[in-house]
């Protein structure tokens, strides 16, 4: 069975999840936002508390608030780190991100893979596939763990609303077009874990989201 862990982190926010296998404790950090010592202390005692094993550090996209924590988890774990090859230009520019919004941040690495569609990962028996949708940004992606009906949405679905598309790389129509082809076709019990605010599910956004009912 696979266990989800939300922690919500830095001036941003964003949502932090560690998902696991609690039958033999692999791990994958998703999205590490954590800002400060303290927000790194938390997450970082979570997992000894749970004696979890990460195993894989997956970013939706290379936003600076959902990579502050990146640097330390590499650091800390060495897990596979595994980025959206797009969004490649946004890590390499963190600095840069950085100095826009008046915050320092720990330089990450060089990813040792990049995502795609055809990659499927796995926490023990559970299997993790990865659905391109770009929009918010060029290259981003949602994670999905289809036994599960889980899927993190990142920053392109959130609960009524969708990811803001006035940033770099970012296309009102691509993301329109990722949501309703990519995830609207998934079942409607699926559970949405987004970047930002508070679990939703497929059917919900299907219903009430007035940027998809409207186009």
């Amino acid at each position: 069975m696979i266990e989800v862990k939300k922690f919500v982190f830095n001036p941003f926010l964003e949502n932090t999840y560690v998902i696991w296998s609690d039958e033999n404790n692999e791990a994958m950090v998703i999205d590490p936002g954590c800002f400060s010592e303290e927000e790194e202390n938390e997450l970082t005692s979570f997992i000894a508390q749970r004696k979890l094993n990460v195993k894989y550090l997956i970013t939706t996209h290379c936003h600076i608030d959902h990579i502050f924590g990146c640097a330390h988890i590499k650091e800390k774990y060495n897990p596979v780190f595994i980025i959206p090859e797009h969004d490649l230009q946004l890590l390499k520019n963190v600095k840069i991100q950085a100095e826009m919004f008046g915050v320092e941040i720990k330089i990450p690495p060089l990813p040792d893979l990049y995502l795609n569609e055809d990659i499927s990962l796995s926490l023990n028996q559970s299997h993790i596939n990865f659905i391109f949708t770009p929009g918010h940004t060029p290259g981003e992606f949602c994670i999905y763990l289809p036994k599960e009906k889980i899927l993190f949405s990142g920053d392109v679905l959130f609960r009524e609303s969708i990811g803001r598309t006035d940033l770099w790389g970012g296309s009102y129509e691509d993301l329109i077009k990722s949501i309703k082809d990519k995830l609207l076709v998934l079942p409607i019990d699926v559970r949405v874990f987004p970047g930002h605010g508070e679990e939703t599910t497929i059917g919900e956004e299907k219903l009430k989201n007035p940027f998809l009912i409207n186009n």
